[in-house]
C-alpha cells in the first residue's frame, strides 16, 4: 500500500514502491514484481529540472511475501538471512536537467549503509540524423565502501582481489564503470551497438537480496548482467515495431553482448581472463483495441554461454501475460 501526495509539482509517496533510477531499480522477472519499502520524494517545481531523494529500509522479493533488509552481492549468503549480512538504510538523491530539448544531463547518489556509497553522472543527447534519431547514452558510476564493508569482512562483497599472494573472491567495494549506448532508430527499426568497462577490485554493486534483482547498467540482461571485476562487454542489438507494416502492438527484438578480461576466483583457484556471451530474443504482442484491449503476450529467451570455471551454460524461456487496467 502507498500514501501519495501532491502539492503543486512536487509529489510525495509513502509505503510500497517501485523505484526506477540510475542508482535503485526494482526488478519485475517474475508474475510479481520487486518492490520496496521507503519514502520518495520527486519535485518538478523548476522548469527542465527534476529532483528526487528517497529512503527505503526494505525489499519485498518477485517470489517472497516478506518485506526483508537490504544487501549485496556476496554478503547476502544467497538470500539466507541467518548468516548474511543486512542493512535497513538505503539513501538516494539526484537530478536529472534538460539542458536543452535533446541533451539531459543526470547526476544521483546512492548509499546502502554498511555497504556501499555510489556516484552516477549520465548524459543523453538525441540528434536528428536523416530520417531518423541517434540517441547516446553515457553512464559513469563511481563505488566504494561504506561503513562495515570497509573493514568487516562478513559484509564484503565479490570481486578479484589480488593481495601479493593467493587472491581471494571477497573485498570492500571498489569498482568503476564506464558505458556508452547508441540507438538509431528509423522508419520502425532501431539498431544499437554499445560498450562498456569496469575497473576495480569489486564486481559492480547493487542492492541484491540474492533472490531476483535489477539495475541500471546498459548490459542488465535476462540472465547475467555483465559487471564483473575487471570485464570489459560490448553489445550489439535490433528491434522492430510492426506497426510500421500495419500490425500495430507487434514488436521483436534480439540483444547480443559479449564480456572479456573477467577476473574472479573460484574454489580459491585464479580464474582471470574469461568470458562470458547471451543472447536474448523478445517477441511480443499487447492487443490495441477492442474488448481485450491491453491483453499482452511476450515470449522471451536467452541463451548465456562462459569459459567460467565451474559455471555452468544456461537457456532460459519466459512465456509471459498481461493485462493493463486504468485506473484514471
Amino acid at each position: 500500500m502507498t500514501g501519495k501526495v501532491k502539492v503543486s509539482q512536487t509529489v510525495l509517496k509513502v509505503g510500497t514502491l517501485m523505484p526506477n533510477n540510475p542508482v535503485i531499480k526494482y526488478n519485475d522477472g517474475r508474475l510479481l514484481p520487486q518492490t520496496f519499502q521507503g519514502g520518495e520524494i520527486v519535485s518538478n517545481e523548476i522548469k527542465d529540472l527534476t529532483l528526487t531523494a528517497g529512503q527505503i529500509d526494505s525489499a519485498k522479493g518477485r517470489n517472497s511475501s516478506n518485506n526483508e533488509n537490504l544487501s549485496i552481492a556476496g554478503a547476502n549468503k544467497s538470500s539466507n538471512y541467518l548468516t548474511g549480512k543486512f542493512s535497513n538504510k538505503f539513501y538516494y538523491a539526484g537530478a536529472d536537467y534538460k539542458i536543452t530539448k535533446d541533451l539531459t544531463a543526470s547526476y544521483y547518489y546512492g548509499e546502502l549503509k554498511d555497504f556501499y556509497s555510489q556516484n552516477f553522472l549520465g548524459l543523453v543527447h538525441n540528434w536528428a540524423i536523416g530520417p531518423g534519431v541517434l540517441k547516446s547514452d553515457l553512464r559513469y558510476y563511481r563505488s566504494r565502501d561504506n561503513g562495515s564493508n570497509g573493514n568487516t569482512s562478513a559484509y564484503y562483497t565479490s570481486g578479484y582481489y589480488d593481495n601479493g599472494a593467493k587472491p581471494v573472491a571477497s573485498g570492500k567495494v571498489d569498482n568503476d564503470l564506464y558505458s556508452y549506448l547508441a540507438l538509431y532508430s528509423v522508419a520502425g527499426h532501431t539498431f544499437g551497438a554499445g560498450y562498456q568497462y569496469t575497473k576495480g577490485d569489486s564486481d559492480f554493486p547493487w542492492i541484491n537480496q540474492g533472490d531476483g534483482s535489477s539495475n541500471s547498467t546498459t548490459t542488465d540482461m535476462q540472465i547475467q548482467k555483465f559487471a564483473r571485476a575487471g570485464e570489459r562487454t560490448w553489445q550489439a542489438r535490433y528491434a522492430y515495431d510492426f506497426a510500421k507494416v500495419g500490425v500495430p502492438g507487434l514488436t521483436a527484438g534480439v540483444v547480443y553482448l559479449r564480456g572479456s578480461n573477467i577476473d574472479t576466483v573460484v574454489s580459491g583457484a585464479d580464474t582471470t581472463g574469461r568470458t562470458e556471451w547471451e543472447r536474448d530474443i523478445t517477441l511480443a504482442y499487447v492487443i490495441p483495441e477492442g474488448p481485450l484491449k491491453n491483453l499482452g503476450f511476450a515470449w522471451k529467451n536467452a541463451m548465456w554461454r562462459t569459459d567460467i570455471t565451474n559455471a555452468r551454460d544456461q537457456d532460459e524461456n519466459r512465456l509471459i501475460v498481461s493485462y493493463s487496467i486504468p485506473l484514471l
